[in-house]
């Protein structure tokens, strides 16, 4: 039944090429000039590209609509922020801040290191911005803590004087000055030594910060440029300082598109000089390299037309799509080698239209299968929660549907029209008529540059070109041995073998320096803080979400059990705040009765004037207590952000009490829970329509599972390697995968196709039939992917050298599946062949 409704489908998508070549044949100036009107017309789309870019890494990097977004709009909600008193950790956002950490070889509390820090300091306070011709100070934009701007612990205690670390007994990681005043030291200094009694000696690292409000961000912004400015600038002889701001990582990512723009050029030039040496023929009728460029013009066409079309239709443009021209380069000419070799296999004798119908009913299946398989693989990874995956995959599937009509009209014009001037026996450059064979007396130079139209005159095909000639002679041959099939049987078994450890050993979610250029400032704060202040985490809400009768025992108690439990878990050092606690304490020592509602919510009250900054905690909207909030100080040396982060929701889940735990953080942590399943749905899904697809169009539905198979090898063998090259499992590495689909499915369903196509009794001759056929254009459709790519390899951007990486693999494993695997492994299946319809 299978076999049935191939035969259906495939035979009448061939007739209907095979007319529509007829047609272009006959009418090729129509065909060029319609593509050429439309790219112009669909070109005025790039008027808008400024307006629709979106780079925010929030929005485009973390799961849409993940469950710390929806987590923050209830604190926000709930818990507004204020700018006075101002509290870090109630901040619902990252907030508007900048960050210095100092670093020290030795002792960054030494005196010369504090005087450097504590002048440094007093630069940056001393910064004066301009914003629409008014000038302001720190003070004026700084947030505000008791009417003062809120200020670094560190500094505070040494009275911003160095030589006061003398006579300061610091302990480490709590420091008590007074008896109703800790301060946690965690996030402050790091790497330290203490003596017996915990008194601080020296330390490696120490973290300031400088907190702005959050009601006036554009003048915050101007002032943390500034400082920006201040900091690119200044020199320190004892320590080494490096910096970052709120608005640091979004200035830094955006710079990444730039760094790309001007490898377009190369990468197009790489592309045409390849396209036509690939394409080269010493003979000067036959050579085609007018037509070679011209297809690599059609390349550039499809991205004009497609990325205009998108941008007329307010389709938001993401960073990752600037990464697709080179990719969709690499597919287009690809197209192009299978009808160019199509085209050769004609009959030169044949009129242009009836050669140009061969060439159509010849590429037909396998053009459509690649590009039906490309455009779905890219399309049905458009329901991804990623947006910049969304983004790059719409573009580049619609980029490839452009492709795959400019190369069937654009392209096939430009084939006939050459072909035209074969038949008339024109040179390829001058156009000029020239004669076949060499006149008598002729100089060996004018053979060489004006005698040209050679070929077979037993088949009547252009003369095979060397690279066919070598799979056919040598290559085919030399594969089908049986030495030759136990040998790459075994280097599949490697590469499977390796390929699974690889995936064994797969991290996942993205690290955000990586958004940034190599040589960009962030890195190099990232990096401090990693190596100084990884071990501390954040400070986690916990919220009781909803009206919980505070006020009776037993209800306080279950609730206090559950906040135990939190405490068990390897990822919560000690719960750091809580409202609950001190008002209990402040009951106590008041001998205050707080066991009925009235009298509870009294007390309450009178607490909460005294202590404004626990006001911010409970949400009394109506006299009721409809939310509250408690802090968690968090430990992330001993658990990944992934495991934090499921463990702590995991815990609120199980307790009694209506509880909801959030940090801003959490909204780059978010990736690191659906990535994994999110990988899998993406490429499961994709892979069974890919597997649709080949069984209705590849006339052997046993055969079409070859396709699948080679999917699901390639996929593992890039996903293992991945992981070997350091490469993590994140929303750019999951485009990459997307990418992965469509190229294996490529190079497996041109060679399948081919073999199963052919009337050869043997399967070996069948193999090097196909191979043949096919072996040269899979060469030079991976050869020419990896030329639009390579350029790549040279940018200072993780996300531009991290396509090249994974396309160099996809490349390498499907060419490998394509000329090796794929054909040995389709020997050992003799009953696979075309099933004909009676």
């Amino acid at each position: 039944m299978v076999s049935y409704i191939t035969g259906c489908i495939e035979k009448p998508i061939r007739m209907c090429f095979e007319h529509f070549g007829k047609f272009v044949g006959l009418h090729p100036w129509w065909f060029v000039t319609l593509p050429l009107v439309v790219s112009a017309g669909l070109g005025g789309g790039f008027y808008f590209l400024n307006d629709l870019k979106s780079n925010d890494i929030v929005e485009q990097f973390t799961p849409k609509n993940g469950r710390a977004k929806v987590e923050r709009r209830f604190f926000q909600e709930t818990f507004p922020q204020i700018d006075s008193p101002f509290s870090i950790i109630r901040l619902n956002t990252d907030g508007v801040f900048a960050s210095l950490i100092f670093s020290c070889q030795t002792n960054i509390l030494s005196v010369a290191a504090l005087e450097e820090v504590i002048r440094i300091d007093g630069q940056v306070r001393g910064i004066t911005a301009t914003y629409d011709a008014q000038q302001f100070l720190f003070s004026d934009v700084c947030a505000n803590l008791n009417g003062t701007c809120n200020s670094n612990v560190m500094l505070d205690v040494l009275n911003y004087n160095a030589s006061n670390i003398h006579f300061v007994n610091i302990t480490y990681p709590e420091y008590c000055p007074s008896e109703f005043k800790c301060l946690h030291m965690g996030n402050v200094i790091s790497k330290v030594e203490v003596d017996h009694n915990g008194v601080v000696r020296s330390a490696k690292a120490m973290r300031l910060f400088y907190y702005l409000k959050e009601s006036n961000k554009t003048l915050g912004e101007a002032w943390l440029q500034e400082l920006i400015d201040l900091l690119s600038n200044v020199t320190t002889s004892v320590t080494e300082v490096s910096y970052f701001t709120s608005m640091s990582r979004q200035q830094e990512f955006e710079k990444s598109t730039q760094s790309v723009t001007e490898l377009f050029a190369i990468t197009y030039f790489l592309a045409i000089s390849f396209s036509i040496i690939s394409c080269l023929r010493f003979d000067n009728v036959r050579n085609k390299a007018w037509v070679a460029s011209l297809g690599v013009f059609s390349t550039a066409q499809a991205v004009l037309s497609s990325f205009g079309l998108l941008l007329l239709m307010n389709v938001p443009f993401v960073i990752t799509v600037a990464s697709s021209p080179f990719l969709i380069l690499g597919i287009g000419i690809d197209d192009m080698f299978i009808m160019i070799s199509s085209w050769q296999r004609t009959n030169i004798q044949d009129t242009v239209p009836d050669r140009m119908a061969d060439t159509y009913r010849e590429a037909a299946i396998s053009i459509t299968i690649t590009t039906l398989t490309d455009v779905l693989a890219f399309y049905l990874s458009y329901g991804n929660p990623f947006g910049s995956v969304q983004s790059f995959c719409f573009y580049a599937g619609t980029a490839i549907l452009f492709c795959y009509f400019y190369n069937i009209t654009f392209f096939g014009a430009c084939l006939a029209l050459n072909g035209r001037r074969e038949g008339a026996n024109r040179h390829w450059l001058t156009c000029m008529k020239i004669p076949e064979e060499v006149p008598p007396g002729r100089s060996k130079a004018y053979a060489v540059c004006c005698v040209g139209g050679s070929y077979n005159h037993d088949t009547g095909t252009e003369e095979e070109h060397p690279m066919t000639l070598f799979f056919r002679k040598y290559y085919g041959p030399f594969l089908t041995t049986v030495w030759s099939k136990a040998i790459v049987v075994f280097i599949y078994l490697v590469y499977i073998a390796v390929s699974v450890y690889g995936f064994l050993q797969l991290k996942e979610g993205i690290d955000l320096k990586n958004l940034a250029l190599d040589k960009s400032y962030i890195v190099q704060y990232y990096e401090a803080e990693k190596t100084y202040f990884h071990y501390h985490g954040p400070n986690v809400m916990l919220a009781i979400n909803g009206t919980f009768p505070y006020w009776e025992t037993n209800e306080r108690n279950q609730l206090e059990s559950c906040i135990m439990k939190f405490q068990e878990l390897n990822s919560v050092k000690n719960l750091s705040t809580s409202w609950l606690h001190s008002f209990e304490k402040y009951a106590e020592d008041h001998g205050n009765n707080i066991s009925t509602e009235a009298t509870f919510k009294t007390h309450l009250y009178q607490f909460l004037d005294h202590h404004p900054m626990l006001k911010q905690d409970v949400n009394i909207t109506n006299n009721d207590i409809v939310a509250s909030r408690l802090f968690l100080q968090t430990i992330v040396q001993n658990s990944t952000e992934k495991n934090m982060l499921n463990s702590l929701r995991k815990r609120a889940e199980s307790c009694p009490c209506p509880l909801l735990v959030y940090h801003p953080a959490f909204i780059y942590h978010d990736q690191y829970t659906v990535i994994g399943h999110i990988t899998l749905q993406t490429v499961t899904v994709a892979t069974a329509v890919m597997l649709a697809i080949s069984l209705v169009l590849i006339p052997n539905p046993l055969c079409a599972l070859w396709v699948a198979f080679a999917i699901a090898s390639v996929i593992l063998g890039v996903t293992g390697f991945m992981a070997l090259l350091n490469i993590s499992l994140d929303s750019i590495s999951m485009i990459n995968l997307v990418i992965s689909i469509g190229f294996s499915v490529d190079f497996s369903a041109h060679i399948s196709y081919t073999f199963v196509s052919s009337t050869k009794p043997d399967v070996n001759e069948r193999v090097v039939e196909a191979l043949t056929h096919l072996g040269y254009p899979i060469l030079q459709g991976a050869l020419s992917t990896i030329v639009g790519v390579v350029v790549l390899s040279a940018s200072s951007s993780y996300i531009f050298r991290t396509l090249f990486t994974i396309v160099m693999l996809v490349i390498t494993f499907g060419l490998l599946h394509g000329i090796a695997f794929i054909p040995v492994f389709l020997t050992f299946f003799g009953f696979c062949h075309k099933l004909q319809l009676h």
